[in-house]
């Protein structure tokens, strides 16, 4: 990994003691930075994977970030075949909060509608419903 990451990237991938905030350019590898620190809080048992939040802004991008955090995982799983927590975490991938801000918002609202007095019933407008502000 050493030779893959920059020392800034380094940083951020191993600080895990606290929040950290990367911002950088498109396509200097923020996404590879994220996931590299997903897996080190997982490999140093620091959380479950469907213990985290990860917000991106597209459903591909949440799909993405799912797919190589599972790629992840297996890659670190062959290492060590027999590692059941690993075995763990990549059933557990499926139940990850990988999602968009509109998909985790409406996630809290389904699962949360009675403590924060929303309609059960409620749904998502479609677009012709749509009120522009």
């Amino acid at each position: 990994m050493a030779n893959r990451f920059t020392e800034e990237q380094e940083k951020a991938i191993k600080t895990l003691d606290k929040s950290v905030l990367v911002s950088a350019a498109a396509g200097s590898g923020k996404t590879s930075v994220l996931i590299e620190r997903i897996i080190r809080i997982i490999l140093e048992g620091k959380a479950n994977v469907d213990e985290m939040l990860v917000v991106t802004f597209t459903n591909a991008a949440a799909g993405e970030m799912r797919e190589r955090i599972g790629k992840r995982l297996r890659e670190e799983l062959a290492k060590d075949p027999d590692n059941t927590y690993l075995r763990k975490q990549i059933a557990l991938i499926h139940t990850a909060q990988i999602t968009t801000i509109d998909s985790f918002c409406l996630f809290i609202l389904k699962n949360h509608f009675a403590e924060i007095g929303v309609d059960p019933s409620f749904r998502v407008c479609n677009e012709g419903e749509r009120i522009k502000i």
